[in-house]
């Protein structure tokens, strides 16, 4: 009674002085099985609610009578009683519902689950005896400690295989095996341990095994033994390789020496044996026979593959592969392949070079217009890496005034040269344009070479226009009466300027007509004898570039003849006379074609001029026109026999046409290209006569001195040719 109370009074002190509380999920409670004090047993307080006195307490426990008989609470209280004792070994846990129902049957609160542990007491076999008889034996000690099992792995035995016995000398022995890690052993009724099935060494290299004597109730006789078994190795597992990159990269240009890739393998055999005792073995690419450069090395022991001396080149593509073989490369060891793709990169390292370095002669005409295309450069670039191929073009020399230029795509490796400016034949017949190519890139290694330049070679081809006269026919109407060496007109260029021709007739069938080679004037040859008035006479005029002689053009001259006019004969008025002398001077006579008679006179130009028919007339003297009214007569010699000549003249107005008769004094030059004229004698002056007496009176004075000076020698000489005897001497001092 006083254990119950005190039990009591262990309660927390929040279940004992709780009043009023909701409902918790669970209750819990435990109750000492076989209480032996006074029942009802309080054993738990109930967080009943404030005012429980307006409903019923309402206890719920299995369905069992037994149980429900068992528990009750206190309605004042609100205290969970047991009403007897409680049996663990008949139930160790109850499971109770309490509700606070109104008269009705509604529920005011709860339902409260109250879970009771029945605590265990050592109640069996409560307090009687039992006898027993026991037998010992003494036997010799067979259960002895076994040695450690040395299995190789992978043994090829039929299975199972015993590997060792234990033996228990008492009699009703079973015996039982474990295994740590759990492994494929077993032991049978005679304690023979087997292997059930071949053992591999990488799975488990070592088992602990125990062995246990145990009686029919499974209880052990003594220790258990424990056997140690031990795996052995076998070569059974080739080397495999690590995992590495699959691709290695290595620039071109590499030195020899540097570190490609180092490869290694993993061998699960026993580590430090000869079974993993791996070596590795260059299989390609393989070195040709006899060659004393390799591409690649290989350290057989680390792995480690290396440049040689053999040169890569950008954009080669090897597969590296490499044997490993454990057993120390040994005969028999198991081996792998282990690969590596080496991709060779590319480096800048070739200068662009033009394919052709001398472009030319490229034959261009002045006039071309620019940005006309001279020539197309193309070069290439070995490198192949894009970035590495942009080249960049510029003219080096051969171009000081800027007459070209150059136009390029930047990702092109061809430039076009274009003209720039115009050209100019007089300026420069030829040009010579060096055009350099460079890496857009910084280059790597040696610089470029001399195919990084190309020579363009330009002529310049002189254009000359083409021929052309002023006219493309020529007309002109005369009378038939019309003298020989008339002029009828004059053929021009359509420049004066520009060049100077040379003129000739073609199928003057009548030998009427003639022209002046240089002048292109055209004159009739002879009288117009048979031509009758109304008819015309066509020849043609054929013009040659003296500096050309490839150039030439042709025109037509028409000419109309006319019915015969009296044409008076008019002579230049008088006046002072005409000089000019000779050798010829760069000045010349003025003749006006203006006519006294009156019926001419009031005429308007243009007025034609002609030398007279006289062949001697046309050698001495040339005729040019100044105006249309006017000429200019010169010497055609350099030199001609001075004196006084007429020359006569033709002049020609429309229909009318007269002569002229110019007179011409020619005399010596002087000094100053002046004529040398006849002066009369001086006033003063001795005549010839007295010129004569004195020139011949100065000569016989001057022969007079002479005779002297020479009979004085004479004398002298004589007086030399005495002998020294005949010769006084001089007294001495």
């Amino acid at each position: 009674m006083i254990s119950a109370w005190l039990w009591l009074l262990c309660l927390p002190v929040t279940q004992v002085f709780t009043t009023e509380a909701q409902p918790a999920e669970s209750l819990h409670t435990e109750v000492p099985e076989n209480y032996g004090g006074n029942f009802p047993f309080y054993i738990l307080k109930l967080p009943l609610p404030v005012g429980k006195d307006e409903g019923q307490i309402v206890l719920s426990v299995d369905s069992s009578t037994e149980a429900q008989n068992t528990f009750a609470v206190d309605p004042g209280s609100g205290f969970l009683m047991t009403m007897r004792a409680l049996d663990w070994e008949e139930k160790a846990e109850y499971q109770l519902q309490v509700t606070l129902e109104s008269e009705d049957g509604r529920v005011l609160w709860g339902p409260q689950l109250v879970t009771v542990h029945v605590k265990d007491e050592n109640d069996q076999p409560s307090g009687h005896q039992a006898i027993a008889t026991v037998e010992i034996s003494i036997v010799e000690n067979s259960w002895a400690p076994l040695e450690p099992v040395h299995l190789a792995e992978n043994l090829r035995v039929a299975y199972p295989h015993s590997i060792a016995q234990v033996h228990w000398s008492g009699g009703d022995v079973h015996y039982q095996l474990e295994s740590q890690p759990p492994g494929p052993f077993d032991v049978d009724t005679e304690g023979r341990i087997h292997v059930t099935m071949e053992l591999d060494r990488e799975a488990q290299a070592e088992y602990q095994l125990q062995v246990r004597a145990q009686n029919s109730h499974g209880e052990d006789y003594a220790e258990p033994l424990e056997l140690q078994v031990v795996v052995m190795d076998e070569n059974d597992n080739a080397p495999v390789c690590s995992p590495h990159d699959p691709t290695v990269s290595i620039p071109e240009l590499s030195p020899p020496g540097t570190e490609v890739a180092r490869l290694s393998a993993e061998d699960l055999d026993a580590p430090g044996s000869p079974n993993s005792h791996i070596v590795y073995q260059l299989l390609s690419p393989e070195t040709k026979d006899g060659a004393e450069n390799k591409a690649f090395e290989l350290d057989p022991t680390s792995g480690s593959v290396t440049l040689g001396t053999a040169p890569l080149h950008a954009g080669q593509n090897i597969l590296l592969q490499v044997l490993a073989v454990d057993l120390a490369g040994s005969e028999g060891g198991l081996s792998s392949t282990c690969e590596v793709a080496v991709m060779v990169t590319d480096i800048n390292n070739h200068a662009p070079e033009f394919i052709n370095p001398q472009i030319g002669p490229v034959i261009l005409p002045e006039d071309v217009k620019p940005r006309a295309l001279v020539a197309t450069l193309l070069a290439t670039d070995a490198d192949l890496e894009p970035a590495f191929r942009l080249m960049d073009f510029a003219i080096e020399e051969g171009d000081p005034e800027g007459i070209f230029d150059l136009s390029w795509e930047p990702d092109s490796n061809h430039v076009q040269l274009r003209l720039r400016k115009n050209l100019s034949y007089e300026a420069a017949p030829d040009h010579k344009v060096v055009v350099v190519v460079r890496n857009v890139e910084e280059l790597v290694g040696p610089g470029p070479g001399p195919a990084a330049t190309a020579t363009v070679t330009i002529l310049v081809e002189r254009v000359i226009p083409p021929l052309r006269l002023d006219q493309e026919s020529y007309e002109t109407s005369i009378p038939v009466s019309t003298p020989a060496g008339s002029l009828l007109l004059t053929i021009q260029p359509s420049d004066p300027m520009s060049r100077a021709l040379r003129f000739s007739l073609v199928n003057d069938s009548e030998g009427w007509l003639c022209i002046k080679e240089v002048s292109g004037e055209v004159h009739t040859a002879q009288s117009l004898q048979g031509a009758q008035p109304g008819d015309t006479y066509t020849v043609l005029v054929e013009a040659q570039d003296t500096d050309e002689p490839g150039l030439s053009t042709s025109a037509t001259v028409v000419v109309h003849f006319l019915k015969a006019s009296p044409v008076p004969a008019l002579t230049l008025a008088s006046g002072p006379s005409r000089h000019l002398c000779t050798p010829r001077q760069d000045y010349g006579v003025v003749v006006s074609g203006v006519s006294e008679d009156p019926d001419l006179a009031n005429r308007i130009g243009p007025y034609s001029f002609a030398l007279g028919p006289n062949p001697t007339v046309q050698r001495d003297w040339r005729l040019q026109r100044l105006n249309d009214s006017h000429a200019y007569l010169t010497l055609a010699l350099h030199w001609v026999e001075p004196g006084e000549y007429t020359v006569p003249v033709v002049v020609h107005h429309e229909t009318h046409m007269w002569q002229l008769q110019v007179e011409v004094i020619v005399c010596r030059c002087n000094v100053e290209g002046q004529c040398m004229r006849k002066v009369g004698r001086m006033k003063g002056m001795p005549t010839k006569l007295s010129a004569m007496g004195v020139l011949l009176g100065t000569l016989a004075a001057i022969g007079f001195i002479l005779i002297l000076v020479f009979t004085h020698l004479a004398l002298a000489r004589k007086d030399l040719d005495q002998t020294a005897d005949s010769v006084p001497l001089k007294a001495s001092v």
